[in-house]
């Protein structure tokens, strides 16, 4: 049985596995959750699945758990990416956390014609993601890739992998998710800005042979709000929700 607490770590789990805790962790598992020598958490590390944990030594700087059992296996996601341009702060952190509880494998922030943001934080939007896997009950924490360029990314796209492109212009259009690629297929969808894609945006995408345009009903939705039914419309047709 899993503990009520969860703990994303970078140590390898095992039976008798010992695991550190740095000071971040041991100060939210013992000052925040008031846990102490005894108590039971379950950790996963995104390569060995879910394992149970007592705790061991407690303080306030560094503490140490002890495996004993697993809970469950790896639970490895499809080969998802999503690939979207970076908006306000906390929407950008949602689209991340969403992402990783919707079961994209891989996050890729991409900057496009009319992005309004020309940095993330990668480190804390990967934090975000962690702590999205945490809540949900995941075992696996997708990446978040650096920023780059929407073109860089297509210069580079691989020709096994089928994109959903999430096109604001075909609003309405009679057009849907089509099948493509067979089972276990890699995929990516692809959301743009708030000030949505470039004609030559567009047209790139358009032209690419693995491209599959899809419209998301009748409304231009918000850029975060996009990425949830984009999710969740993918996951319906090819993903691990059937």
């Amino acid at each position: 049985m899993s503990a009520k607490i969860r703990l994303y770590v970078e140590h390898p789990l095992g039976a008798g596995q010992s695991v550190p805790l740095d000071r971040d962790q041991a100060h939210y598992l013992f000052g925040v959750m008031r846990q102490a020598v005894g108590g039971q958490v379950s950790l996963f590390n995104g390569r060995d699945g879910e394992w149970r944990a007592d705790i061991v030594e407690a303080g306030k700087r560094q503490g140490l758990l002890q495996c004993q059992d697993q809970t469950k296996p790896l639970m490895l996601p499809p080969d998802l990416w999503l690939v979207f341009a970076p908006i306000k702060k906390a929407r950008t952190d949602f689209i991340v956390e969403k992402a990783a509880e919707m079961g994209a494998a891989r996050i890729l922030p991409v900057q496009t014609a009319f992005t309004n943001s020309d940095r993330i934080r990668r480190d804390r939007l990967q934090a975000h993601a962690v702590e999205a896997a945490e809540q949900c009950g995941g075992t696996y924490v997708p990446e978040v890739a650096e920023l780059q360029k929407l073109s860089r990314v297509l210069d580079h796209w691989p020709q096994d992998r089928q994109l959903m492109f999430c096109d604001e212009a075909e609003v309405g259009a009679a057009l849907a998710l089509t099948t493509g690629g067979g089972t276990g297929a890699p995929w990516a969808i692809v959301i743009g800005p708030e000030g949505g894609f470039s004609e030559s945006e567009r047209k790139r995408l358009h032209a690419l042979p693995q491209s599959h345009v899809v419209s998301l009903g009748p409304r231009i939705l918000r850029a975060d709000t996009a990425v949830v039914a984009a999710l969740t419309l993918w996951q319906q047709c090819h993903g691990d929700w059937r």
